[in-house]
């Protein structure tokens, strides 16, 4: 239980690990998450040390599994198993881009020849018997058709182009040509995939006749610049229709192989996904062990490897049992071991948590890791903090609501853990149970408040006690514009005594309710608030005991409860004792604190009607005066001394004895004498305290900003807890108010037809409670609780400059999935 209240005590080692199981004692290590390695060898640069190549291999194998663009474990990764398998899926994929590239280029042959075929006819018409001649002729190289007509060839050049580009294309040939092309186009019915970019576009077939050779050649370079699809024109309708039917046999055939090529593929990858999962994971573990290795040395023999590690003490058993498991797994005729070493260096911050302290700590942390074995506050906070939330959020209906919606994320969360809204599951159960308590306290239940016990307050005697005093004239004047009096428990027989629990629940009627609830929850707040800070002030004695600084207690402990009690102290003690000192009888009698406060420290007290007999606020102002240079000069001073002047001598006799142990056997070193330990116990302080070169100067500039900080602290941090007040307050009115804006126009209605209305009211009024109430007011009240915790309370006695302990741990590998963007 230790570790609950301070870190866990860490130690340095140094591991020995044998060259033929170095990686299996790491292995095991990843496994356990039991130590931290440190970096022996930062001079060397990372693309030089030793396992390098290993690691760039693990690299080469995460790239083939990405290529296979499946997650996949397996004790041992086959290499050569994954190169042979991408270089066969590769190819496929290969073979079938080239096959479906074909596929589309005899699609796109097929509508060209059925689009240019209405071309050819219509133009047959338009030129009657001259064009049959230009059947006769043969097609030329570029598989242009052409005819001799006075000294010229005719040819034909058709093909596919981009729907956007046909009007450029259009106007080129135009320019270029003179208008000794014609061309004819008709946009395609439907869109194909492009043979380059692969991207759905809508395509025109054209076709274009010319005249001469030089003509055709500049019309080919005007579709190579254009990007058009060209496919060989036929000569005549007997040659068009076997081309048709050779491209349909093709077709067919090209559909059949591409179905078994994406057949062979898909065994090939549902094959390479039964382990490729497995895969991922031990490729990220091995290229993890690697990295450690680096980070270790060999010695001259190269046949050991040492690595440095920070291990929990605790621990030190399990290390000791891993490396032996390591060792047996690869077969080392040498076991491993580990030797624990000195070191001045802090150690990393451990602190073990469960499933319900988790959510707490990384509370705490979000202010900052604590230092070194300093004392935790997160016990503290599982009780504190759902506490200040819960005055704030004080309703009994609300919390009951968080608390279901808490335990139904505490059932539900192995289902959803790896939702990180769920990690503060338990944070709002304890939030929610909280709310329940103070809404009891405050008797609150969505602005209603519940009359379990029975007012101690007489309804009858009220009346009567109005009837009374009130002239008869005005009676029924004053009962109509004032239908709630105002309770006043100084009346005889109104009052019969306090509620059993919480505040009674005539409150709620009265319309002095309001100023009631403020002097309660003001005084209230400011009772917290004290109790709260002091609490981490008294905190912080143990840690100045554990590290052996005692003279904190008297020069900063001592001085700093002073003048918060003295001063804050004294107001919560006036508070407790005028409620319980004066009765409703007398209350009028009663002086007012809040001014006997201010003139206390004007120092005008005796003017004044004392709270007791014997009341002398002013001295505890001047014992307050007086610990501010205590606590400003007391440690500088002290250090100063310590390090120049009287106990020199001492310091050195237990220097000097330290050396002379250091040197000869520790069992037959004699006894010290008390001088001599005394020495030894202020040297240790010393260099625990002191920087290796002592400056005054610099102590005395962080003992005056610590001074300033923490009195200036105290008052400001007092009026910070009044937040407890305020959003108390204006929790209360927000949900009165819904209340009386929503629910009260539904239960008016006295008709059939209000049950019907209240159904769509009822639903307004949860929508509003839950998405205002809830979320956006528990949000707030969150966020003033965790600024107490953090600047009025953890201040006190926390640090947080530590350094949080990274384990290397398999478990904290980043997710496959989540990387890849997979799920």
């Amino acid at each position: 239980m230790g570790s609950v209240f301070r870190s866990e005590e860490m130690c340095l080692a140094q591991l020995f690990l044998q060259s033929g199981s170095a990686y299996d004692c790491i292995s095991e290590l990843g496994e356990m998450g039991l130590v931290e390695f440190r970096d022996i060898n930062p001079s060397v640069n990372l693309f030089q040390r030793r396992f390098v190549s290993e690691i760039k291999r693990c690299e080469e194998m995460e790239r083939i599994l990405g290529v296979l663009t499946v997650c996949g474990l397996s004790a041992v990764v086959p290499q050569e198993q994954l190169q042979r398998l991408e270089v066969e899926l590769s190819e496929v994929a290969r073979n079938k881009e080239k096959l479906q590239r074909n596929l589309l280029e005899l699609t796109e042959y097929t509508h060209m020849l059925r689009i240019t075929h209405t071309f050819v006819h219509s133009r047959s018409r338009a030129l009657g018997p001259q064009y049959e001649e230009f059947q006769s002729i043969e097609s030329d190289s570029g598989g242009c058709t052409g005819m001799q007509r006075l000294g010229a060839k005719l040819g034909f050049v058709s093909g596919l182009i981009h729907r956007v580009k046909v009007e450029a294309f259009e106007r080129m040939l135009w320019r270029v040509c003179k208008g000794y092309t014609i061309l004819s186009y008709a946009e395609l019915g439907e869109s194909l995939a492009d043979l380059d970019t692969g991207e759905i576009s809508k395509n025109v077939v054209f076709l274009i006749s010319f005249w001469g050779d030089q003509i055709g050649q500049k019309v080919q370079k005007i579709c190579d610049c254009y990007h058009c699809h060209l496919y060989p024109h036929p000569e005549n309708d007997e040659e068009r229709a076997d081309v048709m039917d050779s491209l349909r046999t093709r077709i067919l055939d090209l559909n059949n192989v591409l179905h078994r090529t994406e057949e062979y593929l898909r065994q090939g990858l549902q094959k390479a996904s039964e382990s490729a999962f497995t895969w991922v994971v031990q490729v990220k573990k091995m290229k993890a062990i690697y990295h450690i290795l680096n980070l270790s040395s060999f010695d001259v023999t190269n046949k050991c490897l040492i690595a440095e590690v920070w291990c929990p003490v605790n621990d030190l058993t399990n290390l000791r049992g891993a490396l032996e498991e390591g060792s047996r797994k690869g077969d080392a005729t040498v076991p491993s071991f580990v030797n624990r070493i000195p070191s001045n260096d802090t150690p990393p911050t451990l602190l073990r948590t469960n499933k319900f302290t988790s959510g707490f700590q990384s509370i705490v942390e979000a202010y900052g890791v604590g230092d070194y074995r300093e004392a935790s506050p997160v016990p503290y906070t599982i009780i504190t903090f759902p506490f200040l939330f819960a005055v704030m959020f004080g309703d009994l209906g609300h919390g009951v609501v968080m608390a279901c919606f808490a335990l139904w994320m505490v059932l539900k969360e192995k289902s959803h853990k790896r939702k990180l809204f769920f990690e503060g599951r338990y944070i709002i159960l304890m939030m929610g149970l909280f709310s329940v308590y103070t809404g009891l306290i405050y008797n609150d239940c969505f602005s209603k408040s519940l009359n379990i016990f029975g007012s101690g307050w007489s309804v009858r005697a009220i009346q009567k006690h109005a009837y009374y005093y009130i002239p008869k004239h005005s009676m029924n004047e004053t009962l109509q514009t004032n239908a709630l009096l105002t309770l006043d428990p100084n009346v005889t027989g109104v009052f019969s005594g306090p509620y059993a629990f919480g505040i009674d629940p005539i409150w709620n009627m009265a319309v002095n309710r309001l100023s009631f609830l403020n002097s309660y929850k003001m005084k209230m707040s400011v009772i917290i608030g004290v109790v709260h800070m002091s609490f981490g002030v008294v905190l912080s004695v143990f840690n100045h005991l554990h590290f052996k600084h005692n003279f904190n207690i008297y020069l900063l402990f001592l001085p700093e409860l002073l003048f918060l009690l003295c001063l804050f102290g004294y107001l919560v003690f006036m508070i407790l004792y005028k409620w319980l000192a004066f009765g409703a009888r007398d209350s009028r009698l009663a002086p007012s604190i809040l001014i006997h406060f201010i003139n206390m420290f004007l120092m005008q007290g005796e003017d004044n009607t004392p709270l007791y007999p014997g009341q002398v606020g002013v001295f505890l102002v001047v014992v307050a005066l007086l610990s501010v240079p205590v606590l400003l000069l007391g440690k500088p001073v002290y250090l100063y001394w310590l390090h120049r002047g009287g106990k020199g001598l001492r310091l050195r006799r237990g220097y000097e004895r330290v050396r002379r142990v250091s040197e000869d056997d520790m069992s037959q070193a004699p006894a010290y004498d008390d001088d001599e330990e005394e020495g030894l116990d202020d040297l240790m302080t010393s260099r625990e305290t002191q920087p290796k070169e002592f400056d005054f100067g610099d102590v005395f500039l962080h003992q005056a900003i610590h001074t300033i900080e923490y009195c200036l602290g105290c008052i400001s941090n007092t009026a910070s807890y009044l937040r407890l007040w305020a959003l108390s307050l204006a929790h209360a009115q927000l949900s009165e108010v819904l209340w009386a804006m929503v629910m009260r126009l539904g239960l008016r209605m006295t008709s059939r037809l209000g049950v019907l209305f209240l159904v769509p009211v009822f639903s307004l009024f949860a929508v509003l409670t839950v998405s205002i109430l809830l979320v956006m007011e528990g949000l707030s009240a969150f966020l003033h609780a965790l600024r107490l915790h953090w600047v009025e309370f953890q201040n006190k006695f926390y640090h947080g400059t530590g350094i949080k302990f990274s384990p290397f741990d398999f478990s904290t590998l980043p997710s496959v999935f989540e990387q890849d963007g997979l799920l």
